[in-house]
């Protein structure tokens, strides 16, 4: 008998207990930097340099920081569940942990590509300096979603979304769009969840039970209430 589909949607909470700092908690500063400095492509072309130096900054950070039970607790739950990971985060802490099913909505922070060919994406685990190209001859910048960009990997998330048995919602202020969107299209039936510790405003007519923890306790109170679900 196949497994029940889990959809999560996970957002910054989670990996803030891995010491990974989230802008929104600091009225639009990412580690002291306004966010339409380093998180547009506006902020890239007025200084390239301060933008690439900021992300090689942050993926020392990722390369640092450690899995926690919330992304342990969900990479477990795929004993029970097909569980699909959809993040809008950048670090790969989920990977990491053993999540298996991992959607990034916003980019990866260990993949760079051209500045001109969205296409052309390669490996980095060190900084990406000024100057260096891909094989196009272009300048390579993180591969992250910024600000006033398109989200390529949005319609690949609602069609994983749309066809869930359960649905959770764990560490996102759904202040970010198209991503706060997402939530829209878990079918209205199926058992839905919010963990955060300041549930975030969800419209009535979305059905969710709120678990209000921080990500680590919320994720294994999820875990509680979904196996008698089964």
């Amino acid at each position: 008998m196949p497994k029940k589909k889990l959809v999560v949607l996970s957002g910054a909470g989670i990996s803030a207990e891995s010491g990974l700092k989230t802008f929104r908690d600091s009225d639009g500063l990412w580690e002291n930097y306004s966010i339409y400095d380093v998180a547009t492509p506006e902020g890239f072309k007025k200084d390239p340099k301060l933008v690439l130096d900021f992300y090689n900054m942050r993926r020392k950070d990722v390369a640092s920081a450690q899995p926690n039970q919330a992304h342990i607790g969900l990479a477990r739950m795929e004993d029970l569940f097909d569980v699909h990971i959809v993040t809008q985060n950048i670090d790969d802490l989920h990977e990491r942990a053993g999540s298996t099913k991992v959607l990034h909505l916003h980019g990866e922070i260990f993949k760079m590509r051209s500045v001109k060919n969205t296409g052309k994406i390669y490996e980095i685990r060190g900084d990406i300096d000024l100057g260096e190209v891909a094989e196009d001859g272009s300048q390579l910048r993180p591969h992250i979603v910024w600000f006033n960009e398109d989200v390529p990997m949005i319609e690949t998330a609602i069609s994983i979304i749309e066809d869930c048995d359960f649905f959770a919602v764990v560490g996102t202020s759904l202040l970010v769009y198209p991503a706060a969107s997402l939530i829209n299209y878990a079918p209205y039936h199926v058992p839905k969840f919010i963990i955060d510790k300041a549930i975030p405003y969800v419209n009535s007519l979305h059905n969710f039970k709120a678990i209000e923890m921080s990500a680590s306790k919320g994720v294994k109170e999820l875990e509680k209430q979904l196996k008698p679900l089964l």
